[in-house]
């Protein structure tokens, strides 16, 4: 939740609010639920309150509490910035909704940004762009691409692997802030803001500056777990890619689970079968597909699946 929508506007509940949290962090999650209810008393229509609410419960084992606490979060957050029906998803209170809000995953991303290659590459072993870079390698002898688009580039991570191989490259994000971190590494030919959840004929991505089928390779490293449903990002990486180009992506591995799952965590996880059949729908034929761990979480590694494929004349 983007702390700058944490305040109610009034002093005495945002005290009580910061003592719940206190409590939260020592582990007493009632106690912390109980002063939240205390202060939502005083602010009935603060979201960011219902939220955390919510969250004390869930920790604190009241299941039908924290249903209750989120479902009143959707009713007063239209554009799902809490994400809200997401927690209520993976608490199997409704449906899993195929894309997350656009407002939580770049109010996350900006919220994220200062502190995103120190916490995701030092502390949790992110190694995505290395490994997915090493396959394209592998796929492609002496690789050198004319245009590289690079979608969900966040702060340039994959670019720096990527830039050598590429004429041209630019990249796109939906946050804001991330993209101001990716302009500081000086490796990009043209960055800018683009929802991928949109489709061709509303995405940022084209424009009369930028035209259909101009890149050879289209790569997104530890994105598409933001996306439930990766069939209108397959549109737009078809729309994007000239005849025989190249996709290069990740996902979180689903294992034995069909389709696409929401976890706990809030991303999605997608299984073999449900990627190799959309490529395959999409027009892609598949050169190669490697299982790897792509980052810690919690201390565990999670494990992903690393993509790569061309698209057909």
């Amino acid at each position: 939740m983007a702390s700058t929508q944490f305040s109610s506007g009034d002093v005495i509940v945002d005290r009580r609010a910061d003592y719940a949290r206190m409590l939260a962090e020592s582990g007493d999650h009632l106690a912390a639920t109980e002063l939240m209810a205390q202060a939502l008393e005083l602010a009935p229509n603060w979201p960011a309150g219902w939220f955390k609410l919510g969250e004390y419960q869930e920790k604190s084992g009241d299941k039908g509490g924290a249903i209750s606490a989120y479902e009143r979060v959707v009713s007063l957050d239209p554009e799902g910035i809490f994400a809200a029906s997401l927690k209520l998803a993976v608490l199997g209170a409704a449906e899993v909704p195929d894309q997350p809000p656009s407002r939580y995953v770049e109010e996350l991303f900006d919220e994220y940004a200062v502190r995103f290659e120190t916490a995701l590459v030092e502390k949790l072993e992110y190694s995505v762009p290395a490994k997915l870079t090493a396959l394209i390698e592998k796929n492609i002898p002496t690789p050198s691409f004319r245009c590289v688009v690079d979608i969900g580039c966040g702060t340039g991570l994959l670019g720096v692997e990527i830039k050598s191989m590429a004429g041209r490259l630019e990249g796109f994000d939906i946050s804001a802030n991330m993209l101001s971190k990716a302009e500081e590494k000086e490796i990009y030919d043209y960055l800018g803001q683009a929802d991928l959840a949109l489709g061709p004929e509303e995405s940022a991505l084209f424009t009369e500056s930028f035209v259909q089928h101009r890149a050879d390779l289209v790569a997104a490293a530890d994105v598409l777990m933001y996306l439930g449903s990766l069939a209108t990002v397959f549109d737009l990486t078809e729309s994007l890619l000239m005849p025989k180009g190249i996709f290069a992506f990740s996902v979180e591995d689903a294992g034995d689970k069909t389709g696409f799952t929401l976890r706990p965590s809030l991303r999605y996880a997608h299984s073999f079968d449900y990627v190799c059949d959309l490529l395959a729908k999409k027009g892609f034929d598949l050169l190669e597909s490697v299982r790897t761990t792509i980052r810690m979480d919690a201390g565990k590694p999670i494990t992903g699946i690393l993509f790569i494929a061309r698209k057909a004349d």
